[in-house]
């Protein structure tokens, strides 16, 4: 599988995450997320924001549903509901959200 953007060839793994960490963008993010039927706002951006730093900056860290959950309520001010996260990422923030985000595919076994 592969993502092209602005005339680039993007290698992902068959089930959709970039294959070299190095190659994301907004951009790439972008065409990932269209493949994924998303129309990004500015709170999907936080979240990939914030699972890109917890990944890069945390050792490789792979918050799971209620961290990230427990991390945007603190960001938006307000209690934010796994509803919330699972209307913007469908088919599990943490696994879409690590896609969107250029991360490798997530090694967890549990959703919270």
């Amino acid at each position: 599988m592969a993502y092209e953007v602005d005339g680039k060839t993007i290698e992902a793994t068959e089930n959709g995450y970039l294959v070299d960490l190095a190659e994301w963008s907004e951009a790439v993010a972008a065409e990932i997320a269209k493949a994924e039927k998303i129309d990004m706002t500015d709170r999907h951006w936080d979240v990939v924001k914030y699972l890109r730093d917890e990944h890069i900056n945390n050792a490789g860290a792979e918050p799971n549903e209620r961290t990230i959950l427990k991390a945007m309520s603190k960001l938006w001010g307000e209690k934010v509901s796994s509803k919330v996260m699972y209307e913007m990422f469908p088919t599990m923030p943490s696994k879409q959200g690590r896609m969107i985000a250029g991360l490798p595919q997530s090694t967890r076994k549990g959703g919270y």
